[in-house]
């Protein structure tokens, strides 16, 4: 930290200690011809329990602070990502103005049949025990990764059963198909999906027993058929963000909008690059966005999502503007406290000589065409 720094000087960990060892013994000898008598152990311990005190008045101040900062964040959309696109709500003047799941249905139903070659997978991965030849990319599988998913016993015939309960379900969908009223290249896709699918379970089924090589055959399959699926999900979940977004920002002004606070709610596997942020970024403030637009990584669903959202969401500003307060003698640890950062962790990474990894930045150019709009990838099929 700062203040360490400068009253040790360019003093070394190692050679600090020395030094303040080497102080200290130089002051005892000079003013007491005798060395002072150990503390007792409950006077010890009192002096750190009130050290101790310090922090934890320090830590009831702050949460004071943000609890009432929590009524006055405004305006705040909080976005919680589910299954239909995304739940969205506005908050004005401390008021919940509207809850809204803006996305048009088809979203859910296209990313529903798309989910197909996933659920198979789930059902027969325990199952996959040294059944995974040299298929294509095998190298970027780590091995005990695989050995962890795949724990059942060589054998082992329990698949079948959920496999065939999973096809009874994807052969209702698919008798019920037609009557989906869905656009005619979403129908086509969907019933290619679920055709394929259930001929795959049926096979190995009869044989008892499957291999990777005709699974990724059937995944590569059907892999054009999720793409156009795909399509279909982004261009729904796009339109219906934005038409609310543009309604809601007429509802609350310019001036208003332009101070706008999103915070986006997700797991951690959907936390970067996240669909609903890459939308809503493009209708805010650009010159706020970097610091008002909050990906929340949450472990789980919460419960009560939107006290979630705001209570982080007034932890970031008040330490935004603490961190100006606060360590305006050190822009490096300011900017720690006001991103990611623990405050230690420069202190930390100098003392073992170590970098912090480098950053992940997203491009949000145009993928190449059938290339997966994240990695970038084109799949082989």
């Amino acid at each position: 930290m700062a203040t360490r720094r400068g009253f040790l000087g360019t003093v070394s960990a190692a050679g600090a200690a020395t030094f303040l060892t080497q102080t200290q013994a130089a002051t005892s000898a000079s003013a007491a011809p005798t060395a002072p008598a150990a503390p007792a152990a409950t006077d010890e311990k009192a002096a750190r329990d009130a050290i101790r005190n310090v922090n934890a008045g320090m830590r009831t101040n702050y949460a004071s602070l943000k609890s009432e900062l929590v009524t006055q964040l405004s305006p705040v959309i909080v976005v919680q990502n589910n299954a239909v696109g995304g739940r969205f709500t506005l908050i004005d003047k401390g008021v919940r103005v509207e809850t809204v799941d803006p996305v048009p249905e088809y979203f859910e139903l296209a990313k529903s049949i798309a989910h197909i070659p996933l659920g198979i997978y789930s059902v027969i991965a325990a199952y996959l025990g040294d059944q995974v030849p040299n298929i294509p990319n095998a190298e970027r599988i780590d091995p005990h990764d695989l050995d962890m998913v795949a724990f059942k016993t060589p054998g082992d015939k329990g698949w079948i059963t959920p496999l065939n309960t999973y096809r009874t379900t994807l052969s209702s969908a698919l008798t019920k198909l037609p009557t989906a009223n869905l656009p005619d290249d979403l129908y086509t896709s969907c019933n290619k999906i679920l055709t394929e699918a259930v001929k795959f379970i049926d096979t190995i089924v009869k044989a008892q027993s499957f291999d990777m090589v005709a699974y990724n055959r059937f995944a590569a399959g059907v892999y054009p058929s999720i793409r156009v699926n795909m399509t279909f999900a982004a261009t729904a979940q796009i339109t219906g963000i934005e038409a609310l977004m543009k309604r809601w920002r007429t509802l609350i002004g310019e001036q208003a909008w332009s101070n706008l606070y999103v915070t986006v709610l997700s797991i951690w596997t959907t936390s970067e690059l996240n669909q609903a942020s890459i939308i809503i970024r493009r209708t805010m403030n650009q010159a706020k966005v970097a610091t008002h637009l909050i990906d929340l990584p949450t472990v789980e669903t919460p419960s009560d999502p939107i006290a979630v959202a705001l209570d982080n969401l007034a932890r970031i500003v008040q330490d935004n503007v603490a961190a100006e307060m606060v360590f305006n003698a050190d822009l490096v640890v300011a900017d720690a406290l006001k991103g990611k950062e623990d405050l230690l962790s420069d202190e930390i990474l100098k003392q073992i000589g170590g970098t912090a990894p480098a950053a992940k930045t997203a491009a949000f150019g145009p993928a190449a065409a059938g290339a997966c709009p994240i990695t970038g990838r084109t799949a082989a099929v």
